[in-house]
This record gives structure tokens, C-alpha cells and sequence, in this order.
């Protein structure tokens, strides 16, 4: 009998190690809490609470500052893309159980605060009452306005989202995490150029939304990140930009349609 020596083959990797990272990280179970669905239930509020208010007496926080800044429609497009990316991306991205329910809890003291404020304090943002001209970026800020009611602006709950989403992101991943806060910052010039808010509504907002993660999201209270999930961040935020890049694909069909708002 003769004895064959050697070594011993292997079957290859199918995946190439990025993508069997990006892959190990989404497979993971992802924790439904009941924090995190009573997060999603008050989703709905926001139309509720403008609707109560709408009849009452409305404030207009205006500062100098807000009478300079004139009303761009370009700036509809990164309202929209921007924040969109910012809200998805820490779905993809924050995987460990204590991080998610911390980062729950930040989102949830932010948008109860902001409630708590638009019943106490209704205010109406500084639209005007048209939108002149044509164009894509005129058609984005028209549908903006359609989507989004003229009420609760202080704080601004869009800018307080925008940079919890950030924040989280960092305490993942550094690069990441900067880049992410770059967005929120474009986010909050954005609402002002878009005159969806003041800008003291701004300000609120951010400030709202670092309280909120000095609380929840401090380096020590979250644990040992895994190194997985590190080198998987910046590989999962490029294909939140790609999805995110589709849906604004998809928009831009929609215009060329001519899709009425």
C-alpha cells in the first residue's frame, strides 16, 4: 500500500476577508427590546403633537442671525440625504447589546425632552409662504415642505438625531465617527438654509443631543469594542452611501417624472 504525503489541501474562501467581515457582522442576532420599540412608537407623535399645536399660539425664536441667512433650495438635497444616511447608519453599524441599548436610551431622552418642549413651547418655522423658481433642488424643498409639518422646531429634533447617530458611530469607530459628525453638521446648516429652522433651534438640538450621549454614551459604560465590528464600520458605512445613493437615485426618477408635490 502506498502512502501518499503532502499537504493537506484546503477549500478556499469564497469571501474575501472585507466582505466575510461585513457579513460576520450583520449575522449576528440584533436584540428587539422594549425600549427600542417604544422608540419606534413615538415615531408617529411628531404629526400628532403639530397637528395639537397648530391652533395655538406660535413663537418664532428668531435671531439676528437668522434674518441673514437666505433661503437656498440646494440645501434640500443634503437635508435629505445627509439625514437619512446619519439615521440608518448606526443600524447597520452598532452590533454589541450594551451599546445598542445605551444608544436607545440617548435617542429616547431626546426625543421625550423635544416633546416635552414642542407641547410647552410650540413654535413655526420661518418658511416662506412659496417657493419660487424650477429645478430639482426647488422640487426637493417643495417636497420637504410637504412632508415635514411647519411645527415643532425648538429644539430641532432633525439636528438632535443627527448628531446621537454621530456620536454613537464614534464611540465605534473614530474615522467613522468624524466623518458622521461632519454630516450632522451639514444636517444642521442645512435646516437653516432650508428655513426649517432657527437658529436657536439648531443649537438646542446639538446641545440636546451631547447631553444625551454624555449620559448614555460614555467610552467606560460601553465595554471592550470588538475588533470585528471596528474594521467592519468603515466597510457597512460604504454601503449605507451606496443605499442611500439609490434611494437618492430613485428620487431623482421621480422628479424627472414629474412626480407633483
Amino acid at each position: 500500500m502506498t502512502e501518499v504525503t503532502g499537504t493537506p489541501s484546503t477549500v478556499p474562501d469564497p469571501l474575501p476577508g472585507s466582505w466575510r467581515t461585513i457579513v460576520q457582522a450583520l449575522t449576528r442576532p440584533y436584540p428587539v427590546s422594549i425600549p427600542m420599540i417604544a422608540l419606534v412608537s413615538l415615531v408617529p407623535f411628531y404629526i400628532f403633537i403639530a397637528r395639537a399645536v397648530a391652533d395655538r399660539t406660535l413663537h418664532a425664536p428668531a435671531l439676528a442671525l437668522d434674518s441673514v441667512l437666505p433661503l437656498t433650495p440646494a440645501w434640500a438635497l443634503v437635508y435629505g440625504a445627509v439625514y437619512l444616511f446619519l439615521i440608518v447608519l448606526p443600524v447597520f453599524l452598532i452590533r454589541q447589546p450594551e451599546h445598542i441599548r445605551r444608544t436607545v436610551f440617548a435617542y429616547l431622552t431626546v426625543w421625550l425632552l423635544a416633546y416635552v418642549s414642542f407641547l410647552v413651547y410650540p413654535t413655526v418655522a420661518p418658511r416662506p409662504a412659496t417657493v419660487a423658481g424650477d429645478g430639482f433642488a426647488v422640487w426637493g424643498l417643495r417636497f420637504l415642505y410637504s412632508a415635514d409639518p411647519p411645527y415643532n422646531c425648538f429644539p430641532s429634533l432633525h439636528v438632535a438625531h443627527a448628531f446621537v447617530s454621530a456620536l454613537t458611530c464614534y464611540r465605534l469607530h473614530r474615522t467613522v465617527g468624524i466623518v458622521a459628525l461632519v454630516g450632522a453638521g451639514l444636517v444642521a446648516v442645512s435646516t437653516l438654509f432650508t428655513k426649517q429652522h432657527y437658529v436657536a433651534d439648531v443649537v438646542a438640538g446639538a446641545l440636546l443631543a451631547f447631553l444625551a450621549c454624555a449620559v448614555f454614551l460614555r467610552s467606560d459604560s460601553l465595554g471592550p469594542i470588538p475588533e470585528t465590528d471596528r474594521r467592519a464600520a468603515p466597510l457597512l458605512a460604504l454601503v449605507v452611501a451606496g443605499v442611500v445613493g439609490l434611494g437618492f437615485a430613485v428620487y431623482w426618477v421621480a422628479y424627472t417624472l414629474g412626480f407633483q408635490v
